[in-house]
């Protein structure tokens, strides 16, 4: 059983990680820290770990900053961090992987059997199944409901749309503003057929387009959507495969 730490300043992808951890019989999460200076006076007086997940980008310290600190402390050391720019960083850390968030449940669980590979082979094939067992629905907390868990089904949603550091998910029963960010929330719908996004604010489900005028695509809950210019290319595509077209008469 490999023993792990979480020390993420965010509270949902403290969350996110610990379903990936506990989905793999293999890991223990022995603790949570979102605060890196509780983390870095713990970590430094207690036992070595097996694995500790380091978000890069937090206050007071800086997850580069802290690796300095308790790298000693772990076995394996894996950044996650929403930022490529830290890849040159995480390297000279000596971090041993680097997850770029948002990450699958099948990239954690690749990361996780590349890193111990022996002990881990055995599970491999639960690994690669796991992805497969898909939910129809997920939870997340909203803003205007005092963060009460609100259950969303996929066949639901209509559209995401992005709201700076929330997205508004507009669902065939009700709007929910979500404190997550809307990269975060594509890793989610990617897991369920249907969702496309030819807008940078928008991710849509093709199952509730209305019509489509030109570049403009109207949903069925009244939303329209102007494509944007560097998914014209994908848009276009997406019309002329689903496009009905007239055969020749002879």
């Amino acid at each position: 059983m490999y023993k792990c730490v979480i020390i993420d300043d965010e509270s949902h992808a403290i969350e996110g990680l610990e379903r990936y951890i506990n989905s793999i019989p293999d890991l223990e999460l022995v603790k949570s820290y979102m605060d890196p200076i509780d983390a870095l006076r713990e970590i430094s007086e207690s036992d070595p770990v097996d694995i500790i997940f380091l978000d890069v980008d937090m206050p007071k310290i800086t997850g580069i900053e802290l690796s300095r600190h308790i790298r000693g402390k772990t076995n394996k050391l894996i950044f996650t961090t929403a930022h490529t720019k830290y890849g040159y960083d995480a390297f000279e850390a000596e971090a041993d992987a680097y997850l770029l968030k948002p990450y699958s449940l099948a990239k954690f669980a690749a990361t996780i059997s590349k890193l111990f590979p022996k002990r881990m082979a055995a599970e491999e094939p639960l690994l690669m199944e796991t992805p497969k067992e898909k939910s129809d629905f997920f939870f997340v907390k909203s803003k205007e409901d005092n963060l009460k868990l609100i259950r969303i089904s996929f066949a639901d949603v209509i559209a995401v749309e992005s709201k700076l550091n929330y997205v508004m998910i507009h669902t065939t029963k009700r709007k929910v503003l979500a404190y997550i960010s809307l990269r975060e929330i594509s890793a989610i719908l990617e897991e369920y057929p249907g969702f496309v996004r030819f807008q940078r604010s928008f991710i849509i489900s093709q199952n509730h387009i209305e019509f489509i005028d030109g570049n403009m695509i109207k949903m069925n809950n009244g939303i329209t959507i102007t494509v944007g210019e560097y998914y014209r290319k994908h848009f276009t595509a997406f019309v002329s495969e689903k496009l009905i077209k007239a055969g020749r008469k002879n």
